[in-house]
């Protein structure tokens, strides 16, 4: 079908709850994607973030196809070794001694800490400690709870009443975050890299403080790993490059590498909390999806992986402010999560404008062009963006 056939298919069975691009894809190969016309883009978007390992990759394809033929899904009521699989990958690889809650996106992940979390005070001190500290500018999740979490207020709106129990200190304040702490609070969640925020990172220094706050009154210390986790800071987890202990990280996009997957890592001083009867998700942990987590962590859980991101991000970065545009402000992210810094308000024109030129790129914030390209990306593709790049700013 053409474009203009989809379009009108779509505005008649579709709901209309996205602003999407005016381009249909069809088909992909590493970081390089053609729309149903046969346009070429470069994707510096990845799906937001969750196609890690590009498109048409080989591991991921053979892993999904050889697990359809075994099981694709059972009931959480059995066992099955591909889920069983990812857990242990992802606690030994973080060293937190913990235990995994798989759930099917990054708002069910965040749902479950923040359960987690109410219940652990629960079971410690009884009712009536169930507060949770989040970030000015955060997002945590598009669910009523997720939503009330995520410190933007512009995403409070219409759906009342939203869940209770939420409060928004600013970002890299200490003070902020220790005054709203009082003796309703549970825990503090945090993302490192404030993504739909605008690409902003967390003050190393700040975070140490906030976990010491943490350990002193009993609190969780939640690291919301949705979109800096499996690789995209150019570590497994982002909170590897803070030198911090979470008690609680969520995670989802990249995990699954196309797949829908998202989880709850408890380390060992939660890892209890929930049981049988208090969380569950029925697609969660389901056989196939886990095939394709297990071939994602068996690539970006390794080290010399890990490095090429961490390259791959400084040479793209560089490559952007080697432009020179008056038009680009800075760079700012880690590892292969990158925003670009326009003039306020200026963000939107710019990604419609490179994709129009053939590079795919989304916005954050107020001012960032935000770059979440695959981590498997090749200089070659990286080169051909900058060069339409360079057009276009």
């Amino acid at each position: 079908m053409t474009y203009q056939e989809l379009k009108a298919e779509e505005n008649q069975y579709v709901m209309n709850t996205y602003g999407r691009f005016p381009i249909a894809l069809d088909h992909g190969e590493g970081a390089t994607v053609w729309d149903v016309e046969g346009k070429k883009y470069i994707d510096l978007a990845s799906g937001i973030g969750v196609n890690c390992m590009g498109y048409n990759n080989a591991k991921i394809i053979d892993a999904i196809t050889t697990q359809a033929h075994r099981l694709m899904h059972v009931s959480n009521l059995f066992t099955t070794e591909p889920m069983v699989q990812v857990a242990k990958k992802l606690v030994e690889k973080t060293h937190l001694n913990g235990k995994v809650f798989f759930a099917n996106s990054g708002a069910e992940a965040n749902e479950g800490a923040i359960k987690l979390a109410r219940k652990y005070s629960y079971d410690k001190y009884g009712e009536g400690r169930y507060k949770i500290v989040t970030l000015i500018n955060s997002f945590h999740g598009r669910t009523v709870t997720t939503l009330k979490a995520t410190g933007q207020d512009r995403f409070h709106n219409y759906f009342f009443p939203f869940t209770e129990g939420f409060d928004y200190a600013v970002a890299n304040d200490f003070d902020s975050v220790r005054k709203k702490v009082d003796d309703m609070t549970c825990a503090v969640m945090m993302e490192l890299v404030q993504g739909e925020g605008g690409v902003l990172p967390l003050d190393p220094d700040f975070v140490k403080q906030v976990e010491a706050l943490c350990r002193e009154k009993d609190l969780l210390l939640i690291i919301d790993e949705v979109q800096t986790g499996i690789g995209r800071t150019g570590s497994l987890f982002c909170f590897q490059q803070y030198g911090i202990r979470p008690d609680v990280v969520t995670m989802a996009k990249g995990l699954g590498g196309g797949m829908p997957i998202g989880a709850v890592l408890a380390a060992e001083s939660c890892s209890k909390v929930l049981t049988p009867g208090t969380h569950a998700a029925t697609f969660g942990g389901t056989p196939i999806v886990c095939a394709a987590a297990n071939a994602v962590l068996d690539t970006v859980g390794d080290g010399q992986f890990l490095s090429q991101v961490r390259e791959k991000g400084e040479y793209l970065k560089n490559g952007i402010l080697a432009l020179g545009s008056p038009n680009i402000h800075g760079v700012r992210g880690m590892g292969l999560m990158l925003g670009i810094i326009v003039d306020e308000g200026k963000h939107a024109a710019f990604a419609n404008k490179l994709i129009e030129k053939g590079v795919l790129a989304i916005t954050a914030g107020k001012n960032a062009v935000r770059l979440l390209p695959p981590l498997t990306i090749s200089k070659e593709e990286m080169d051909e963006a900058l060069h339409i790049m360079k057009e276009v700013f």
